[in-house]
């Protein structure tokens, strides 16, 4: 199975049009186009993951004036996309019909792909507490890393190609909750990633 994007290339920049964060405040916060095909026989649904794999692991740090993130600091996993139960014919997402703009508190019945559910990204525990931005972030919301990290960070979009119609999910759920249910599910997955930065002296991991 092959995956692609007309929004961005596989290891390229990310245009800040499909970012949640832009150099001068928000971004287009829209998502990207992508594309896949060589689907494998037997394929009911698919899964769609947007993991940004460099988030650093200390948030008091984020934004902080005068500190800079360092390349060294540990990273972790942070989710912009969790959508299952993707119609099994459907090759295409256009950019821009499943996020379009920032919705302050999340996205309450965020537009997709028909009978696909939309999970929690990690949106929803970075701005809990928040009064403005609080609430339940679903489906897609972009790149904002922090603008004082000086690493570079690569967002993934992993595609999966599952053998069931509907994954067992409660109606709340996240992307750790679909790796979970599409264990033994899973006849091919696709991936392609592009990155993204606010500082203009970050680097590539190790570099």
């Amino acid at each position: 199975m092959q995956i692609r994007s007309d929004s961005f290339r596989h290891r390229a920049p990310i245009p800040a049009e499909f970012a949640l964060g832009a150099p001068d405040g928000f971004g287009g916060n829209r998502n990207p186009h992508l594309a896949w095909d060589e689907v494998p026989a037997g394929t009911r649904s698919f899964a769609l993951l947007c993991v940004d794999a460099d988030a650093p692991t200390r948030p008091e740090m984020a934004g902080k004036q005068g500190v800079e993130i360092p390349l060294h600091q540990p990273r972790a996993d942070f989710v912009h996309w969790a959508m299952t139960d993707i119609p099994a014919q459907l090759r295409e997402i256009a950019a821009g019909s499943c996020s379009d703009g920032l919705v302050e508190g999340g996205k309450a019945e965020p537009s997709g792909p028909e009978g696909a559910r939309q999970g929690l990204n990690d949106y929803t525990g970075w701005f809990a507490g928040d009064a403005d931005m609080g609430g339940d972030y679903l489906g897609y919301d972009g790149p904002y890393p922090p603008p004082n990290d000086l690493r570079v960070h690569r967002y993934f979009f992993r595609l999966f190609a599952l053998d069931v119609d509907s994954l067992a999910l409660p109606a709340r759920f996240t992307a750790g909750d679909a790796l979970a249910a599409m264990q033994g599910r899973v006849l091919a997955e696709a991936a392609i990633h592009g990155t993204y930065t606010l500082h203009p002296g970050a680097t590539a991991a190790g570099g």
